[in-house]
């Protein structure tokens, strides 16, 4: 069975959000067959930000309203992501041999990089949303911003795998370079209609490949490879990198 058509739809909707949807049927590389869906996803969720930013703008200001809806992506997400960055912290950041990284990685236990990282992450995350006026074109980055992280992360995931019996390395083995090309549309076409209002959405993808690329290159440096917390953290920081770039003084 296939998992790139309508089934593809609903295993990457219950793999990337905590959304309503229905069982798929485990099929060995079904998920890196569905990441066509993956920006259509972030897709989803950047809409619903966009709901939340507006409506709670309206009741509570916009400095509450920031707060909120950083609270909804995470709530949206599970914490998936937010897990990888701080797997991350702890492992990229410290000083050690590559086998003792990629076991801190794997220790689901927190230390204090990445409490750090979270919280910094977070903090501007929220202050990068609060810069976004509701109802304004910079706030497009609320849609943007998720939708362009899920499509890094499937260019990342074609990376070499720093280890072979992790989540990073069964993902990676069924993309291909058609449905990355297939992958790419979405966030292209709403790129276009999304510097049309606002052209500082071009400099946000600028940022966010940037951070793409920094969190690449440090993987590579210090475990040899990409994991899927490496592909979390992408998510994170390309997210953030976004946000950044389409902030307003």
């Amino acid at each position: 069975m296939e998992t790139g058509g309508v089934n593809g739809f609903w295993l990457a909707l219950g793999f990337l959000t905590t959304l309503p949807t229905r069982p798929v049927p485990y099929v060995e590389g079904g998920l890196g067959r569905s990441a066509a869906w993956f920006p259509v996803i972030g897709l989803l969720i950047g809409v619903l930000l966009l709901l939340m930013q507006a409506a709670a703008a309206l009741i509570f200001g916009p400095g509450v309203a920031a707060v909120l809806v950083v609270v909804l992506w995470a709530m949206l997400t599970g914490g998936l992501h937010l897990d990888g960055l701080a797997d991350c912290c702890d492992g990229l950041l410290v000083s050690a041999p590559r086998e003792r990284r990629l076991e801190i990685m794997r220790d689901p236990r927190v230390g204090s990089f990445a409490v750090t990282g979270l919280v910094l992450v977070l903090l501007l995350k929220a202050a990068a949303v609060f810069s976004l006026r509701a109802g304004s074109p910079a706030s497009l980055a609320l849609v943007l911003a998720p939708l362009w992280a899920r499509w890094w992360i499937l260019s990342t995931a074609r990376r070499p795998p720093a280890r072979t019996d992790g989540l990073g390395s069964s993902f990676s083995a069924a993309l291909t370079p058609r449905l990355l090309g297939y992958a790419l549309v979405l966030p292209l076409a709403l790129l276009g209609i999304g510097a049309w209002f606002d052209w500082r959405s071009l400099v946000a993808v600028v940022f966010s490949g940037l951070a793409c690329l920094g969190v690449l290159q440090l993987a590579q440096a210090r475990i040899g490879g990409i994991t899927g917390d490496v592909l979390g953290a992408v998510v994170e920081l390309t997210e953030v990198a976004f946000l950044v770039g389409m902030a307003r003084p």
